[in-house]
């Protein structure tokens, strides 16, 4: 760009096109702006040294703070470096001007600076620019987001005497033969194809006790599934569309569920009160969040995407289409969505996935045999820890992998695979994420000082033997079967804590006595009459015995219980 300009005439004769061509140029914000304002600088007739730095100050609010910078050392608008003597010998100079001219140069300045701020807000200028939307990614995703219908058989009543303890207790809390009649249940949910042969991601509440499974596609097909395998603790499960010819299914990939962030965009994709298809969206509220009665798993991608009954099951997708977490459960008052709800994050379901390639039907976790807490800040101070965080290890099983790695009482777990473990649900599910046959390096702190260890996951061993005994006879237990207490039975009930021996109560006759005093499956028996239960041999000899009366002690979960019964 080049100005002509006669060196008699008036500055401010060539002051208007100089701001038109600013105002053309101040848009594109580039190098070649920067340098072709250095170039009107040398050109322009400057008289003073004080018009110098005026024209740096209507610079800048022509183009950004670092534009001018280079626009002064580009230029030759002065000689040497600038220093604070030559700005205050410039702006003395400059207040020297005429009272007019001076005027001029300032409302110039406050129109720049009024018409700048306004250019940052603008009305849509075309049809593109309003019709930004989350369509293009939803008609990719929700072919592969599938409807769940199940229906189960189920006993009622006829009579609702037989709802009243004192009449039920004459058929032992079983259901009067002649006076129950049979009816269909029905339930939905909803579910992701996570392969091309037609593999299903679901919850596993969402198909518990269903006697058939039916899937709805987007496109209207239906196909009977079959459950392949279930994942209590996740409250996963993975089912196979029947019939499928070949599959060619549409699917979603999984997406690595570590590299979500708080505050990014997803869509949450369900059949929530079976009105259909159903896409809302939202962000990730928060990570490894404990959602209430949603599995054991404890660790949990939280979102504010409006999730409500019948959504379970379905897909959390991110903005670049992909799988990051199963949608599993909300927190509610009234059953209605109130922006918290729960996600099982899709490393989980990775793991799943390929338990369900290797042709297993029941999930199987690897087994650390840790026992531990979280840590307070009275514990971080004293173990010398910058911050509450980890995994404080109480005790190791003797047999665990842990204990022949070294790991004892008093250790700080404070990583897993590199991931900082903030709590013990988060190494829980680090483990969990884990695979039977794989290695774990884990982060210890020790009195103080960190080590890394690296160990074999294993799956959890039956030892002792569980001896399944089912309890015969007139005592307060017969009908319960009691196994020994083992890593493998506390894995597959689901144990809240790992006895290291004991007695547990793995199945319940319906109308038993142990039904009518209530016992319940994972109760373990500590004590009968005084003498304290190591293992079923004792237990049988224990409820041999005819005393006048029974006195059973219970341990259920963290809660110990005493009946005292006739004999």
């Amino acid at each position: 760009m080049r100005i002509k300009t006669d060196k008699k005439s008036n500055l401010l004769t060539n002051l208007p096109s100089f701001f038109t061509t600013c105002n053309t140029l101040r848009d594109k914000r580039t190098e070649k702006f920067s340098f072709c304002m250095a170039g009107v600088a040398n050109r322009l007739p400057l008289l003073y040294e004080g018009w110098r730095f005026l024209f740096l100050a209507v610079v800048a609010q022509l183009v950004e703070p670092s534009v001018v910078v280079r626009v002064v050392a580009s230029s030759s608008l002065v000689d040497r470096p600038i220093t604070p003597f030559s700005k205050a010998r410039g702006m003395l100079i400059l207040f020297r001007m005429r009272r007019t001219s001076l005027f001029l140069c300032f409302f110039l300045l406050c129109s720049t600076v009024s018409s700048n701020g306004w250019a940052e807000v603008f009305v849509p200028q075309s049809r593109e620019q309003i019709r930004l939307s989350f369509a293009p990614l939803v008609k990719k995703v929700t072919p592969a987001v599938v409807n769940i219908y199940t229906q189960k058989k189920v006993q009622q009543r006829v009579s609702p005497f037989f709802n009243d303890p004192f009449f039920s207790q004459f058929f032992g809390g079983a259901l009067a033969p002649g006076l129950t009649r049979e009816r269909m249940e029905h339930a939905l949910g909803s579910g992701v194809i996570v392969r091309e042969d037609g593999l299903v991601v679901t919850s596993r509440h969402v198909i518990a006790g269903a006697d058939e499974i039916r899937v709805v596609l987007s496109d209207r097909r239906e196909f009977d599934a079959e459950v392949v395998l279930t994942d209590d603790k996740a409250d996963l499960a993975v089912l196979r569309l029947e019939s499928t010819k070949g599959g060619n299914f549409p699917f979603l990939d999984l997406r690595d569920s570590d590299d979500a962030e708080i505050g990014d965009l997803v869509l949450a994709i369900g059949n929530p009160f079976g009105v259909g298809q159903t896409v809302t969206s939202g962000i990730i509220s928060a990570v490894a969040h404990k959602a209430v009665g949603a599995g054991d798993l404890g660790y949990f991608i939280q979102t504010d995407a409006a999730i409500n009954p019948g959504n379970s099951g379905g897909a959390l997708v991110t903005m670049d289409g992909k799988l990051i977490g199963i949608n599993a459960a909300i927190f509610s008052r009234d059953g209605g969505n109130m922006g918290i709800g729960f996600a099982v994050p899709s490393n989980m379901v990775r793991v799943l996935m390929g338990a369900a390639k290797q042709g297993k039907s029941r999930m199987m976790h690897p087994w650390m045999g840790l026992d531990g807490q979280e840590v307070s800040q009275d514990i971080a101070v004293s173990l010398g820890l910058n911050r509450p965080m980890g995994f404080l290890v109480k005790s190791a099983h003797p047999s665990s992998p842990a204990a022949k790695a070294g790991i004892k009482a008093g250790d700080v777990i404070v990583s897993v695979g590199g991931k900082t473990i903030e709590d013990p649900e988060a190494f829980r599910y680090r483990i969990a994420a884990l695979s039977i046959g794989a290695k774990a390096e884990l982060e210890v702190v020790s009195r103080g000082k960190t080590r890394t260890v690296t160990l074999d996951l294993i799956a959890p061993p039956e030892d002792p033997s569980r001896r399944e005994t089912v309890v015969k006879g007139r005592n307060p237990a017969s009908g319960a079967t009691l196994a020994n207490v083992s890593p493998a039975v506390v894995e597959e009930l689901g144990l809240p804590s790992d006895p290291r021996e004991g007695v547990v109560v793995t199945e319940v006759k319906p109308g038993s006595v142990a039904a009518r005093i209530g016992l319940v499956p994972g109760d373990i028996v500590a004590a009968v009459n005084g003498q304290e239960i190591v293992n079923v041999r004792e237990a049988i000899n224990a409820f041999a015995a005819k005393p006048s009366h029974w006195k059973l002690t219970i341990r259920r979960g963290n809660h110990e219980i005493t009946m005292m019964l006739g004999g």
